[in-house]
Parts: structure tokens; C-alpha cells; sequence
């Protein structure tokens, strides 16, 4: 897989490509089950956002400490024991439950970064790309934003450019939203996304956690103490949208 994939060289300034966004985000528009073209989204408009988040990380507290250790989450979230071992309540739990319900793994989103460029580089750059990469569906579980529909991802995805400046994710959030306009006629779907970047803005930077202590921490004390704030929007357009018989975009 690799090797049909692009190769990232975090010594090279990487220009944005814009044509190369704009056409994975209408196949992304078009299937939002090609979850490939996120990644080939990253990689057109992101830029140094993962080395410019790296050296963010090491001005952290324990940022550090995060850094030196240097775990491979992908690895530690397959490993289906230790994930079983986290008491009810936890956000352990809270992501072993949104495992079961959809069917995700860590694997299997590593699988499709790997079709959009080979991230198994070593340099610290690549690996704190991978832990991005990682952590997005337990975003998913501390924000109370589902995975399984292009509503959640969408504000998940604001919330994200909110936590990490990369352009991508402002791009797929602003396609979904222009998208739901133009499909409902209503602003629920896009006033959801722009909540998932105000919350985004105002938690805390998510990068500088240990996730594996995290995820022994009770779930709801673990949402106060990084200020992630109740999805209301979020919910009235699940509403509005489920009265509507818009069940996808």
C-alpha cells in the first residue's frame, strides 16, 4: 500500500495544491464514506500545521514527556485487552463502546491514511501526525460528536481546525456546510458547525493530553476539566434533520 501511496518528506517546505483539494473534496461531497480524501486533503492544505503542532507540543507542561515517549496510539488502541480493562463511566469505556456500536478501529483508519501517503516515516513530525490521526475518534467520544454521520464529522472536523490551525479541516467544514445549505434550505446543519469551532476554540489543546491516562479518567470530569462544552446545536440540527428525513448529505 505504501508504496503506490505519496511519500511525506517533513524536510520539505510542502506547498498547498489546491486542484488537489478541490477534487478529493467533491469526491468526499459526493461519498462521505471515501474517507481516503480527507487524508489527501491534509496533505494538499496543511502545510507545516503537524511540525508548527510538534514544536507547540514540547512548550507544553508535559508536552515533553509526551514527545520522548513518543507512544504509537495506533498499537495501544488495537490492543482489544487494555481497552476491555477500563472501568464503566471512563472515557476507556465511552471509546470501547463507540468501538462495538460502529465497527471502527484504530487499524482501520491507519489503513486508509496509508492509501493518501505513506505516514510511516521516522521523524517526529510523521509520528505526531500519526497521533493525530489516532485520537480523532476519541475526539469523537469527548465531544459527543457520532462518527457514522456527515453531520458529527462535520462539526468534529470545525472543532479540530479550531484545535490545530490546519486549513483542511476548515475546508471539509465549510464544504459540509455549503453542501447542507444547499440541500435543506437550513441553517441548522452550518450553525452546528460553526459551534464545533467555537467549542474547539475555546477547550483545551487536546495535543498535550496523555491518552493513555485519559482514558481512565471519567468521562464527564475529563470534559470539564478541558472545557468541552455541550454539542446544543449539534443536537437541534440531529433533530431537525431526523424530522426532516435528512438522514445524509
Amino acid at each position: 500500500m505504501a508504496s503506490q501511496a505519496e511519500v511525506y518528506n517533513p524536510g520539505v517546505r510542502q506547498k498547498r495544491r489546491w486542484g488537489t483539494a478541490l477534487a478529493s473534496l467533491a469526491r468526499l461531497l459526493g461519498d462521505p464514506d471515501d474517507t481516503v480524501q480527507v487524508f489527501r486533503i491534509m496533505r494538499a492544505l496543511n502545510g507545516d500545521t503537524t511540525g508548527r503542532n510538534y514544536r507547540k507540543l514540547l512548550r507544553q507542561p508535559q508536552g515533553g514527556r509526551v514527545a520522548y515517549r513518543r507512544v504509537e496510539l495506533r498499537e495501544r488502541l488495537s490492543d482489544r485487552r487494555w481497552i476491555d480493562g477500563f472501568a464503566a463511566g471512563t472515557v476507556g469505556a465511552a471509546y470501547r463502546a463507540f468501538l462495538d456500536r460502529t465497527g471502527y478501529s484504530a487499524a482501520g483508519l491507519a489503513g486508509i491514511s496509508e492509501q493518501a501517503f505513506d505516514i510511516n516515516v521516522e521523524h517526529p513530525h510523521v509520528w505526531f501526525g500519526r497521533r493525530e490521526r489516532d485520537i480523532h475518534d476519541i475526539w469523537h467520544v469527548l465531544t459527543g460528536y457520532q462518527a457514522d454521520e456527515p453531520l458529527g464529522e462535520a462539526c468534529l472536523v470545525a472543532f479540530s481546525y479550531a484545535q490545530t490551525g490546519g486549513p483542511g479541516w476548515a475546508f471539509i467544514a465549510v464544504g459540509g456546510a455549503l453542501k447542507s445549505l444547499r440541500i435543506t434550505r437550513d441553517t441548522a446543519f452550518a450553525r452546528a458547525v460553526w459551534e464545533g469551532y467555537r467549542h474547539g476554540r475555546r477547550a483545551s489543546w487536546l495535543h498535550a493530553e496523555d491518552y493513555e491516562m485519559l482514558l481512565a479518567e471519567p468521562l464527564d470530569s475529563a470534559r470539564r476539566r478541558l472545557g468541552i462544552a455541550e454539542p446544543v446545536r449539534y443536537r437541534i440540527a440531529q433533530e431537525r434533520l431526523g424530522r426532516a428525513g435528512v438522514t445524509g448529505l
